[in-house]
């Protein structure tokens, strides 16, 4: 499945226990999430929080936002079980 955030689509890759709600991520999404290749929604005390991923292709790689520590964030810092989602953006053929 695919959305589209500020013009820029993005691909569904996962959506843990149907996290995945478009109009509160629109409602979070913000400029600063436009740089990074995969973001991250997972649930919290009811709230959505967003943290964002890159390859380290990307020119704005910090190993703290390395998609090969996805997993591990989650089992880290993402509450035992909770809903989450993960999208990616597609990247242009131009």
């Amino acid at each position: 499945m695919d959305i589209l955030l500020k013009g820029v689509k993005y691909t569904v890759l996962k959506n843990e226990k149907e996290a995945l709600n478009v109009e509160e991520l629109e409602e979070r999404f913000t400029d600063y999430f436009e740089s990074f290749d995969f973001i991250l929604g997972d649930y919290s005390y009811g709230k959505l929080r967003l943290k964002g991923f890159n390859n380290k292709e990307n020119k704005n790689f910090k190993p703290m936002n390395d998609i090969a520590t996805l997993d591990s964030y989650i089992s880290k810092y993402c509450a035992f079980g909770c809903r989450h989602f993960v999208i990616s953006r597609v990247k242009s053929l131009q």
